[in-house]
Formats: structure tokens, sequence, C-alpha cells
């Protein structure tokens, strides 16, 4: 029986200033960096709060065409206004503002490769 997500991976151009943005602007922390081959480490990243799930900044050879575009993934927040609010003083770029709906509010938001997410408040 599944009992969770262990790995969300986020495809990157740059590892290292990927790292920087996801450890400075968003606030993950390191859990691994370490070689992973010739071009590559292997970088996974915990999200405060975020139970085991692990954020992974690796992108496979066969995946570096998803680079810049929306992914599948929602990051959840208590409080979408007050985490827009700190993230955008941190210089994160945000392609839309909250929005209450029905189900909630979310804002969207992306990386420095253009990658976007969805940030969420039930």
């Amino acid at each position: 029986m599944i009992k969770g997500v262990k790995l969300v991976n986020i495809p990157v151009t740059d590892q290292q200033k990927a790292l920087e943005f996801y450890t400075e602007k968003l606030g993950f922390r390191v859990l691994t960096d370490q070689p992973f081959d010739d071009s590559q480490r292997w970088i996974e990243l915990k999200i405060p709060g975020g139970g085991d799930t692990r954020v992974v900044l690796f992108t496979p050879d066969a995946h570096k065409s998803w680079i810049g575009g929306f992914l599948n993934i929602t990051f959840s927040t208590d409080d979408v206004n007050k985490t827009y609010e700190q993230y955008r003083a941190r210089g994160v770029e945000f392609t839309a503002p909250p929005t209450k709906q029905e189900w909630g509010s979310y804002a969207l938001f992306k990386d420095l490769d253009g990658n976007q997410f969805c940030l969420s408040q039930s």
C-alpha cells in the first residue's frame, strides 16, 4: 500500500543557482548534495514542515525539455497571502496573485528556470 510521496523531481538548468533559489527564497533545507555523475549532483531538499516528501533538483537528459513549464506540483501553506508577501519580498516571481475560490485560495509562482508551481491554502 502506498503511504506517501517520497521524491518530487524539479528539472533545472543550473543546479547551483536552483539550490540557492530553493534554499534562500523558498526556505527549503538541504538533505543531500553529492556528486551523481560527471555533469550533475544529486540534490535532495526538505520542505520545513512538509513531512517526508523531498524535492530533488536533478534533470535526466531525457527530461531537459521539461524545464520551464508548468509542473503538476502544488505546495501547501497555512496562509497563502502571508506566504505570497514573504516570497515576493525575497524576489520570487508570481504569475498570479492570491485568488480565493470555493475550495480555498491559491497563487502561482515560478522558479529561475520558469518552472511554474501552485501555492495553495485549503
